[in-house]
């Protein structure tokens, strides 16, 4: 494995001589994580992530445009709802005042940026013409802003619930999340192998013009145990777990017992480093993919930013 890896570095320092030109590159920045953010690093776009939906479906959390005012691209406002179904339904369903209410407080806070990006995950079924529609009132109050949106990876019709045809006809930008393909409650695998982002931004361009579609790319790992102790116990066992583990010294706090005992656990993290990065960034410049972006600033090997280069010209693909 360290032979692959010291055979792969001269590439990979060649490709980086090369540059990677892609026509935007996207790049996520969290709210108070500001000084990660270098005016050195090729990014295009950023999308300021951000702000969010309180339990009555209004508009809060907007990050202040003016903490990034180093950054010479793009500014988009990141709205993010991740968790709640119902809050969501209640947002999107034009049965409801809130859906006017929130579409009028984006416009507004979309007045210090240059675009904003819709990522709403917890869409129920039975929303999505409701979240379409939304999408398409939102692009007409912003007055020609860009729109973009955030959307889970798919690879087959099937799983696309969303529908990436129909939202790139109304959205500017179409954000492919190429990531998280193995997640923390599964079993252990890449964040986003090579092979299953191919077959994502296949996809994807079978369905987005290449100047509307921005495949998303990880710059984080996830960690695996091979077990977890932490869990609920019966008394039944309790007592074989004290057999097993030998355990005897019994300890009380406040006249309640417990014990202390060690256990070895075997890890396995998988992530991503520069070499890794950029052998993804050949597959998508191979697949006549145009545009990127990095979730997130802050998680990253820092030397990919050496090999990155966009592109700066901004004519491909105008909003609407």
């Amino acid at each position: 494995m360290l032979a692959a890896l010291v055979l792969c570095l001269p590439m990979a320092q060649a490709r980086a001589s090369e540059g990677y030109a892609f026509q935007e590159v996207w790049a996520y920045l969290m709210d108070g994580e500001e000084k990660l953010m270098s005016a050195s690093f090729p990014v295009t776009d950023l999308a300021y992530f951000g702000a969010g939906l309180n339990s009555q479906g209004k508009l809060v959390g907007i990050p202040k445009r003016e903490a990034i005012r180093d950054f010479k691209g793009r500014v988009h406002l990141v709205v993010a709802e991740g968790g709640n179904y119902a809050l969501t339904h209640f947002c999107l369903s034009p049965d409801f005042p809130l859906r006017k209410e929130l579409i009028a407080d984006i416009a507004s806070a979309a007045q210090a940026y240059d675009g904003v990006q819709v990522d709403f995950e917890a869409v129920a079924t039975k929303d999505l013409d409701n979240y379409y529609d939304f999408i398409s009132l939102l692009a007409k109050s912003l007055g020609g802003k860009r729109l973009s949106v955030a959307l889970p990876a798919c690879s087959v019709e099937a799983s696309d619930r969303f529908g990436y045809a129909r939202l790139a006809k109304v959205a500017d930008r179409v954000i492919v999340m190429a990531y998280d393909e193995h997640w923390s409650s599964g079993l252990p695998g890449p964040v986003a192998s090579i092979e299953w982002c191919r077959a994502t931004a296949a996809y994807a361009l079978s369905k987005v013009e290449p100047s509307r579609l921005v495949m998303g790319s990880p710059f984080y790992g996830r960690a695996w145990a091979d077990k977890n102790p932490s869990r609920a116990y019966r008394y039944s066992g309790i007592e074989s777990l004290f057999a097993e583990k030998g355990i005897s010294l019994v300890q009380r706090q406040d006249g309640l017992p417990f014990v202390e005992y060690t256990e070895t656990v075997k890890v396995k993290l998988y992530y991503d480093d520069r070499i890794s990065i950029l052998a993804r960034m050949d597959m998508y410049r191979a697949s006549k993919v145009s545009n990127i972006a990095f979730w997130r600033i802050g998680q990253e090997d820092p030397a990919v930013w050496e090999a990155l280069t966009p592109r700066l010209d901004s004519s491909q693909g105008e909003s609407h």
